[in-house]
């Protein structure tokens, strides 16, 4: 049979799926973490481990370890995309609204089509068109919540949006990283030690008793979010326009208020309801905007 021209190969729709879902599933996570763990430990943690676990398997199936400059580019991409994308969300996050957080993410699709095409990869009409809808969307469905930040906070928030847009496209277009899941080893790793020094710099400790409910939450976090959302990301990245690849910004925040009405019996309001039409119908124009790589 047949099939449609701009159809997503199997592989690319289900990376996109596994982003969408788990990473929109993983705000809930890190809330019940938190609660035993601090900011920066956190997420050090989880990355230091999916990326030792992920490493470890890779060597047991025989595969080649990085060389030197792979090494230094992991490092460079994982501090940018871990270290500074996740690290200043944590500071930001502190003086920020969660309504204001998620409108800086939002802004993720548009500063990463800048990004690459500082590279000569521009985004066409129909993804400029999908790019905007889906952030006006975003918008309006933070909108139901508070918008409150200090600007402090508002500064840390920009600087992660730049530190993991910029880390994105360097990792496909500048850096010589280790080929396949290996890179993305080494990237979790060295990036989660880099968020492990910083919460070790700034006094951060394991003094609370870590709770049941919060460890499940880590383990979710290190599995989940971690091995399968960050490794499908990285995938995108190099199959994938840079606009759909980010495309996560505006559904991830669907997913969080989806599973809010199923989990909590949160009540879903006309304007989120509008809201999460217009984001979904951005990603469907995002997506037919051009045809995916044929090695996909």
């Amino acid at each position: 049979m047949r099939t449609l021209p701009r159809t997503l190969p199997r592989n690319v729709l289900l990376a996109l799926l596994t982003v969408y879902i788990v990473w929109g599933s993983t705000y809930f996570a890190i809330k019940l973490a938190l609660q035993s763990f601090p900011p920066f430990l956190l997420m050090g943690t989880r990355f230091l481990v999916a990326g030792s676990l992920l490493f470890a398997w890779l060597k047991w199936r025989g595969t080649a370890n990085p060389t030197r400059l792979q090494w230094r580019d992991a490092g460079i991409v994982g501090m940018m995309l871990l270290g500074g994308g996740m690290g200043l969300t944590a500071v930001g996050q502190q003086y920020v609204s969660s309504g204001m957080t998620a409108v800086f993410v939002a802004c993720s699709p548009m500063i990463m089509s800048l990004c690459a095409g500082m590279f000569g990869v521009w985004p066409n009409k129909r993804e400029w068109l999908g790019i905007l809808s889906g952030f006006g969307g975003a918008v309006l469905l933070s909108g139901t919540g508070e918008l409150s930040a200090q600007p402090i906070g508002m500064l840390a928030l920009l600087g992660a949006v730049i530190c993991w847009d910029l880390g994105s496209v360097l990792s496909q277009k500048k850096m010589h990283l280790a080929p396949g899941a290996m890179g993305f080893a080494s990237e979790m790793l060295l990036g989660g030690a880099f968020l492990c020094l910083i919460g070790l710099v700034k006094g951060e400790s394991f003094s609370a008793p870590i709770t049941l409910s919060a460890f499940f939450a880590w383990s979710y976090l290190v599995v989940a979010g971690s091995l399968l959302a960050f490794t499908a990301y990285m995938y995108l990245l190099s199959k994938v326009t840079p606009a759909l690849a980010s495309s996560y910004a505006y559904v991830n925040p669907v997913i969080a208020v989806a599973l809010g009405v199923l989990l909590a019996g949160e009540q879903l309001e006309p304007r989120a309801m509008l809201a999460m039409a217009i984001i979904l119908s951005s990603v469907v124009l995002i997506t037919l905007a051009r045809k995916p790589s044929k090695n996909s």
